[in-house]
């Protein structure tokens, strides 16, 4: 191997390293557009969406629109629906959704939050 190109993996692996370390780091599909103020990760990851599941909603970070069911439809929109417009969601607690990239929020959300909240008992069932 060449001095050179060993000087070039070298210069490479600092500039990695460097920007690891410069705090949280997001990658998204668009570079374009700043993320939302809401969002600030805390590890660099891949993330698609992030869900807020005390509101019942999707953002999608790679195409800036949020998710909801309107009407039994799932929806995108660059606007929330009007009874969340005036939520603060720096203050709202969300999850990030890992390894899920498809653009078939429906799917992800029947899978993932079919029993979210509710009873692990059988209804069915007596105890003593």
């Amino acid at each position: 191997m060449t001095t050179y190109k060993k000087l070039l993996y070298s210069l490479m692996a600092m500039i990695f390293f460097t920007g690891l370390s410069c705090g949280p780091v997001v990658m998204t599909t668009s570079v374009n557009e700043p993320l939302p103020p809401w969002f600030y990760p805390n590890r660099l990851e891949v993330v698609r969406y992030v869900y807020f599941p005390e509101y019942y909603f999707y953002y999608d970070l790679s195409t800036r629109t949020y998710l909801y069911l309107d009407g039994g439809v799932w929806v995108r929109r660059n606007v929330l629906p009007p009874p969340y417009r005036n939520l603060d969601l720096r203050r709202s607690r969300y999850e990030r959704i890992k390894g899920y990239h498809s653009d078939d929020i429906r799917r992800y959300h029947e899978e993932r939050n079919a029993n979210r909240g509710r009873s692990n008992r059988n209804p069915n069932t007596r105890s003593g």
